[in-house]
């Protein structure tokens, strides 16, 4: 019995024997042709050859830039800044529709600022129908003159501030930059600075005229100091950065460095010198004028608020309305000003 179970055992064990027979006539013995590159699998990445999973990708210069283009403008983000400060915009539109009305107020008004004078008659008489604003000294219509000596008032410090200001950042770009000149116009602005700038004022009235055209240039020649020291400590600041060394070692001229590389830092506070430097023309000219320096013959604000001081008392309306004029145009360019230097200022943008 022992050796039956044995034998069973050991035929359990034994494995299976396989027909391995290959029949040659069935294999393809040709070698397989490569596929062509392209996607002949979309749906089944995982079989796709490896000569088509990757492939060398091509560079375009004008598609590169594209992937770091941003649509931010600068002046767009500054004019966003400044519509925010309603009071600034609101003071804005006045001040333009003021300037407006000086080329309106004389189509308007009954009479011309040629008016022939009638001291005896029409002398210092009050607002009324007849003469809006009322009369001056000499019988003229008031109205009349005081918008024309607001629209002469206004181009003049419009266009002296622009030149004080011009002059002085070209002058403060260059004392800054270049150290070979920093000696030079230091002792000249110590020279110009340390006189009272009233008596150059008064040497060039007493010698070359009082027109309002010699006194502007004057204004000009002896105004861009201040602007010019204020540049010239900005531009110490921003030198010597590494944008501008990386510039002079690429040989960048001086003009490009001072105006692409240091004068955009300097908008906003050029912005705020030259808002300001406008009521502070007037201002001046109002002083000139009261020290007799200017030409009293060409109505101006400074010439009527002169003027009004010694009748003031008499006829208080000769200095109401000029008054209120330079009034509004000092707050205009005080509001104006300082908000749209902090909207050219980069740290405010978004």
């Amino acid at each position: 019995m022992k050796k039956q179970e044995n034998k069973k055992t050991v035929q359990e064990m034994e494995a299976p024997v396989v027909n391995l027979k290959v029949n040659l006539d069935r294999v393809d013995t040709e070698p397989k042709k490569e596929r062509p590159m392209g996607r002949e699998y979309p749906k089944s990445r995982s079989q796709m050859p490896e000569s088509q999973l990757f492939e060398f990708a091509e560079y375009h210069a004008q598609d590169a830039e594209k992937i770091a283009y941003s649509n931010y403008s600068y002046w767009k983000s500054v004019w966003a800044n400044f519509l925010k400060k309603k009071p600034a915009v609101i003071m804005s539109i006045v001040f333009i529709l003021l300037f407006i009305f000086t080329f309106v107020a004389s189509a308007i008004g009954k009479y011309d600022i040629n008016m022939a004078p009638d001291p005896l008659n029409r002398m210092y008489i009050s607002p009324n129908a007849e003469y809006w604003f009322g009369t001056n000294a000499i019988g003229q219509d008031y109205w009349a003159q005081v918008w024309y000596a607001t629209r002469a008032s206004i181009l003049l410090a419009v266009l002296v501030s622009i030149g004080q200001i011009s002059v002085g950042v070209i002058i403060g770009l260059i004392w800054g930059y270049v150290r070979k000149l920093d000696r030079f116009f230091t002792e000249l602005y110590n020279l110009i600075d340390n006189v009272p700038t009233i008596i150059y004022m008064t040497l060039i009235a007493l010698m070359v005229g009082k027109t309002m055209l010699t006194m502007g240039i004057a204004m000009v020649g002896f105004g861009w100091l201040a602007t010019a020291r204020n540049v010239r400590n900005l531009v110490f600041m921003y030198r010597d950065r590494e944008y501008n060394l990386a510039s002079r070692c690429l040989g960048t001229g001086l003009g490009r460095i001072l105006f692409r590389n240091i004068f955009p830092y300097l908008v906003s506070v050029i912005i705020l010198r030259l808002a300001l430097a406008i009521p502070g023309t007037i201002a001046y000219e109002t002083t000139l004028t009261y020290l007799g320096l200017m030409d009293i013959m060409v109505p101006s604000l400074g010439n009527l608020l002169s003027a009004a001081r010694a009748v003031f008392p008499r006829a208080a309306y000769t200095l109401w309305f000029p008054a209120a004029i330079v009034s509004i145009i000092t707050i205009t360019f005080y509001l104006v000003g300082n908000a749209f230097s902090d909207a050219c200022d980069p740290r405010n943008h978004v």
